[in-house]
């Protein structure tokens, strides 16, 4: 195993790494070619197009150097913790960073944990109950959920939540550390809403695994030994059945990260995916790097995680 993780930490040193220059070049080649540069939009601000300004601002937030310098300094600050500044408030992105990772860390782990807790039993009940009428009303439940998108269901609950009972997200958002029932609260509705994306789908995977795995042999030898059947179930067909479930989930986790962006801005949440939308209507280039940055790294070790999460879940899987 030790020489595994050694290869995927290299592979991902090396993704990153690409990350960066993919992400780079798009913001500083691609985009003020098609688009516009940042030195346009603020001087925009100004309400006027002057090229001695626009040269101005290029030299004052470092935009007027060459590709190449921009970028080695881009990665020198990366190697020290530094993601620069933002270029239309002049905050440090490293600190706003460190104040919003948490939230959608929290965001999206407890929405992914609420979609594994609804859809694992959901799966195995309606496995069990091939064909009756469990099985029919899950899997109905299970395309509903599948055709219904989290952030129209988010847009639905506020619109009628606040017509119908007078109910609304809080507007003032909490820190767990400062007011943990306040936090708990505003964090609920969001999480439980994006745990229902991948559900739907897991929902229908977890019950094709259960039954494909119940039909196997060393089953019907856990049954003939008088094993009972939730026994049989809990500790033989579930653990097998679960390996597929943990890849999807790792494949799942970019689309994931993406929906927590959606999710902030509907529920006014401080988290990454708010910020990197504001920087991407204004090119806050340090931002919008900064923040692909930390969603690559958190994808990238979020999948090694899951690869090594095998051989806990099947001890004869070797690496």
């Amino acid at each position: 195993m030790a020489a595994y993780f050694t290869r995927r930490l290299m592979l991902a040193l090396i993704t990153l790494l690409l990350v960066t220059l993919i992400v780079f070049t798009l913001l500083r080649v691609i985009v003020p070619l098609v688009y516009a540069d940042a030195a346009d939009i603020i001087a925009a601000e100004y309400g006027r197009q002057d090229p001695a300004l626009r040269e101005q601002l290029k030299r004052q937030y470092g935009l007027s150097s060459s590709l190449p310098g921009q970028y080695l300094e881009f990665v020198g600050g990366l190697l020290r913790g530094d993601f620069g500044k933002s270029l239309f408030n002049g905050r440090s992105v490293t600190g706003e960073i460190k104040d919003r990772l948490p939230v959608s860390i929290e965001l999206g782990f407890v929405g992914l944990i609420a979609g594994l807790l609804m859809s694992v039993p959901m799966g195995v009940i309606a496995a069990v109950r091939q064909d009756r009428w469990p099985d029919y009303v899950l899997r109905t439940l299970a395309i509903l959920l599948n055709a219904m998108p989290g952030f129209w269901l988010a847009i639905l609950i506020i619109t009628l939540g606040s017509v119908w009972f007078n109910w609304a997200p809080p507007l003032d958002f909490a820190y767990l550390h400062d007011d943990p029932i306040t936090h708990l609260k505003i964090m609920a509705m969001p999480a439980l809403l994006i745990g229902l994306t991948p559900s739907a789908g897991l929902v229908r995977l977890m019950r094709t695994q259960m039954l494909e795995v119940m039909r196997q042999d060393y089953i019907r030898t856990a049954q003939a030994k008088g094993l009972t059947g939730r026994s049989v179930i809990v500790r033989h067909a579930l653990r097998n059945a679960l390996i597929p479930i943990v890849t999807v989930v790792g494949l799942s986790l970019p689309s994931l990260a993406a929906g927590t962006a959606i999710f902030e801005s509907i529920f006014g949440l401080p988290g990454m995916g708010r910020y990197l939308v504001s920087a991407v209507g204004n090119l806050d280039y340090p931002v919008i790097m900064g923040t692909n940055v930390i969603f690559a790294t958190l994808i990238v070790f979020s999948n090694l995680l899951v690869d090594l999460s095998y051989t806990f879940i099947d001890p004869r899987i070797r690496f």
